[in-house]
């Protein structure tokens, strides 16, 4: 029988590269994991780690088990909360990941209600960008993922297919120039309007699309600044320095101050979604923060 508890510490491992490291992420002795991954090989009768001096890898067995003990674990905190939750404990915890700009609008308003309505509920938050969001979800390291992504650009939607989408809201993006621009209060700007003029860019997979829409117009963007900080992008743009375009959450999320917000043609627009996996949305804790999200993003 594999036990969970060794799955735990077969993925610690191989995550860390040796068992002292994977000993201290679960705050136990390196003999306690030493003994733990020789019971697991015993169990599978194979295997699963090769020692050559200092060094560590897995074998094939360790590599086909560590890709499935994701799923196994998920699905294991699926039945204990679902479990607890059906006999009247009335705890949870959930596990958030978001990227900035969700962290700042739509977080807030959905764990303000979590908490009042479900006080017996802990719900921990980190900050991560899409493509990373989305692989912790995969790998078992949160419950909720907010992410987005661009329509029209080359990401396909297959690369949610395994997942529970929920969709939250469509996130136009809008330009920004300084104030005193030749084109700050117009109604609209076309993105060819802008090949000129020097970029500030955004998160990798902002910056991206950025190249894309802009390549689509016509000319290919000079990028003379690149962040994933929101509130740098908008002082740089307040400061004269170039011109840059935003999703609403993220203008919304930060006092913009000495720049000009214009409407840009075509228009350019972000999904934003909450992911789980299939397990994991059955779990009352997680299913009640997917809800949340959904009311915070009609406000």
């Amino acid at each position: 029988m594999i036990e969970a508890r060794h799955l735990r510490v077969l993925r610690a491992v191989a995550g860390t590269g040796s068992f002292s490291a994977a000993a201290r992420e679960l705050g136990c002795t390196q003999p306690a994991v030493s003994q733990q991954m020789k019971a697991l090989e015993q169990s599978v009768g194979t295997p699963l780690l090769i020692r050559t001096g200092r060094e560590m890898r897995l074998t094939q067995a360790g590599e086909a088990l560590v890709r499935h003990a994701a799923g196994i674990l998920a699905g294991l905190t699926a039945a204990e909360e679902e479990v607890a939750a059906i006999a009247g404990l009335r705890a949870g915890r959930v596990r958030l990941v978001s990227f900035p700009s969700g962290s700042s609008t739509l977080v807030p308003t959905a764990l303000a209600a979590m908490r009042a309505e479900h006080p017996g509920t802990r719900i921990s938050l980190v900050e991560a960008e899409p493509p990373r969001s989305v692989e912790m979800l995969r790998e078992g390291d949160c419950d909720v993922a907010l992410a987005f992504r661009y329509g029209g650009s080359s990401t396909s939607a297959a690369e949610w297919e395994d997942l529970v989408v929920r969709p939250l809201l469509t996130d136009r993006l809008v330009g920004l120039v300084p104030e005193g621009h030749r084109l700050a209060g117009a109604e609209r700007v076309g993105m060819a309007e802008l090949a000129d003029e020097p970029w500030i860019a955004g998160c990798p997979r902002c910056r991206r699309h950025l190249v894309e829409v802009c390549e689509d117009a016509g000319f290919t963007p000079r990028i003379d600044f690149a962040t994933d900080d929101y509130p740098a992008v908008v002082g740089l743009v307040g400061a004269g320095l170039g011109v840059a375009v935003l999703p609403e959450l993220a203008v919304e999320s930060v006092r913009a101050k000495g720049v000009s917000t214009v409407a840009v043609e075509p228009a350019v627009e972000r999904e934003v979604v909450a992911l789980t996996l299939t397990d994991l949305a059955r779990v009352p804790a997680v299913a009640a923060t997917l809800t949340q999200l959904e009311r915070a993003a009609t406000r």
